[in-house]
């Protein structure tokens, strides 16, 4: 396995898909074969190769499986679902019963995506330099584009993990040390940050429009705004995470409004911007039926709210999104192995209002899909839905879900929804309570009504009463209620999506504790509550434990001590 006969084999194999011809062709490339260097690496081709590979692999089960176990399924959002006995790792997920044997804590998929990237910046300079055709300002957006795929699946890994290897350095030889430490997660953090701020002005901003999936599928410049505005959101640094979300804002509004104006003609109330945001109506043109932004977000995909979304081609010869399959369900059976908590699902029905404020939000009716009188499964990313909001008692009506293994839903990373809610929640952290002076309060005032504005904007999007009521900005008029209501509406808008249990660990994080994280998650209920309550009091256990085969081939890795006992005593160092 020397580098002068091939790259890597299967762990950290470099994959390369068929030539490209069309304008789709490079989201539906199928990884073919380990690659020979003496005949890689020698015209732009054979990088545009490498890069369709790294997209490639970011579709595949295991990777999505992890972002939404990873994001969401500690949280209180779902619980286990049909058959969720048979897959005793996904169950002890739900019981907080985590071990290094589990095996939702692999990562080597994501350690094989990085090493595409780093290899792909190693060689893409050398290739530049023989190929004409592969100009300077194509190298740097190709750099650009795998540097933010890299940081992205880093920064998937240091949220679950927190402290984990990074290198920016390929393995091309067997003698290279592969047993790296695990760095710090601010450390980490940084360094991403670092690494994105030098190559976002190469990145590309617009795909041409033949290339119908590129704009939505591909890193662009939005891309890593969201990025950064995310990250920043971690780092506490508000400022700059307000900075990049007002960037990603206008640029979506700047694309909507040149759009209108290639079409010109009068605005229907479908396209009009809400609060002056670029927003879908879930309505309509006519009549009292909503769903309108759902099903354009969510069924069709690539929608004007998108900034960057795994792409799954509607046809069964390309991959499928299995993970949504399996993990939410198909015709064949659902609920998938998860489904929404309880409480969730009978939240509007029996009253309840723990989640949704008014019994008047169509994302209940939208989310998830009764089954009989008191089960539910989970309807994002699955089926259609639309919801006549003219009867007295709301009933949704509910489109074909896929056959097993025929899912073709998009699986959105990040949408214009989730950046003004980061933009909110970076807000209400700018707000300085300790300033009472007169400007200060001024100051204060106005952050608390930008974040109210941007939480009601999004809610009434949604909001399907006769009157289109207003959140009373009176009930939230302080910093600490103003960012739980901030939180709750990412859940609500959000859910299902792979956000909610890190959005609960960064509240963590910047708390100091974990009293909030417990709170919400033991409104699902536990057969061992007690347990779970214990367990998760402390800040080492909100994040996943190193899997067992990890630390047997690296002995520079150590257990994450809140996982230090039973079976994984063995393990630690």
């Amino acid at each position: 396995m020397k580098l002068k006969n091939i790259i890597v084999k299967s762990g950290i194999a470099l994959f390369m898909g068929a030539s490209l011809s069309s304008c789709s062709d490079f989201l539906e490339i199928e990884p073919l074969n380990d690659i020979v260097l003496e005949k890689f690496w020698n015209e732009e081709s054979d990088v545009e190769n490498i890069v369709a590979g790294c997209y490639s692999a970011l579709q595949t089960q295991v990777i999505v499986d992890r972002m939404m176990a990873w994001g969401e399924f500690r949280s209180d959002n779902v619980v286990g679902g049909t058959n969720v006995q048979n897959d005793t790792h996904l169950q002890n997920i739900f019981k907080e019963n985590l071990n290094a044997s589990n095996s939702y804590t692999t990562w080597g998929e994501f350690y094989d995506i990085i090493n595409r990237c780093n290899t792909t910046i190693y060689y893409a300079p050398s290739v530049a330099a023989k190929d004409p055709n592969f100009t300077q300002t194509e190298l740097k957006a190709t750099i650009a584009e795998v540097s933010a795929i890299r940081d992205l699946c880093y920064f998937y890994l240091i949220r679950a993990f927190r402290d984990v290897p990074y290198t920016t350095v390929p393995y091309l030889d067997d003698n290279q040390k592969m047993d790296n430490p695990a760095v710090k997660f601010n450390l980490v953090l940084d360094s991403l940050i670092l690494d994105l701020e030098k190559v976002k002005d190469d990145a590309v901003v617009k795909y041409p429009e033949n290339k119908d999936y590129y704009q939505k599928g591909r890193i662009t410049k939005d891309a890593i705004h969201a990025m950064l505005c995310d990250m920043y959101l971690w780092k506490k640094d508000y400022t700059n995470a307000v900075k990049y979300a007002d960037l990603v804002i206008k640029s979506l509004t700047d694309d909507y409004q040149n759009q209108l104006d290639r079409r010109g003609g009068s605005v229907s109330s479908l396209d009009q911007m809400m609060n002056g945001y670029p927003l879908i109506s879930d309505k309509p043109y006519s009549g009292n039926e909503y769903g309108e932004a759902f099903n354009t977000i969510f069924d069709e995909g690539n929608s004007r709210e998108s900034i960057f979304e795994l792409i799954y081609m509607d046809d069964d010869s390309y991959i499928p999104n299995n993970a949504v399959s399996y993990r939410f369900g198909n015709t064949v059976t659902y609920p998938g192995f998860v489904k929404p908590a309880d409480f969730i699902g009978s939240d509007v029905k029996d009253e309840l209002y723990a989640v949704y404020l008014t019994k008047y939000d169509t994302r209940y009716y939208e989310n998830i899909q009764p089954i009989g009188s008191s089960d539910y499964g989970i309807n994002k990313y699955v089926a259609t839905a639309r919801l006549d909001a003219s009867q007295t008692t709301y009933q949704a009506r509910y489109g074909q879900r896929p056959a097993e293994k025929t899912c073709h839903s998009n699986w959105i990373v990040y949408r214009l929804t989730d950046v003004m809610l980061m933009k909110a929640e970076a807000l209400c952290e700018l707000i300085n309570l300790d300033d009472t002076t007169a400007i200060g309060k001024t100051q204060n005032d106005s952050l608390l009504k930008q974040a109210y504005d941007i939480v009601n904007t999004i809610n009434k999007r949604s909001n399907c009463a006769t009157s289109n009521q207003d959140i009373k900005y009176d009930s939230y008029s302080s910093k600490s209620l103003m960012a739980n209501l901030v939180l709750d509406e990412r859940q609500r808008e959000l859910m299902f999506e792979g956000k909610r249990w890190f959005d609960l660990v960064r509240r963590s994080l910047r708390d100091g504790n974990t009293n909030y994280l417990i709170s919400k998650v033991m409104r699902k209920g536990s057969d061992n509550a007690s347990v779970v309550q214990s367990k998760l009091a402390k800040m080492d256990a909100i994040f996943w434990p190193y899997n067992k085969d990890e630390l047997k081939v690296n002995n520079s890795l150590t257990q994450n001590p809140a996982f230090g006992s039973g079976e994984n005593s063995s393990y630690s160092k």
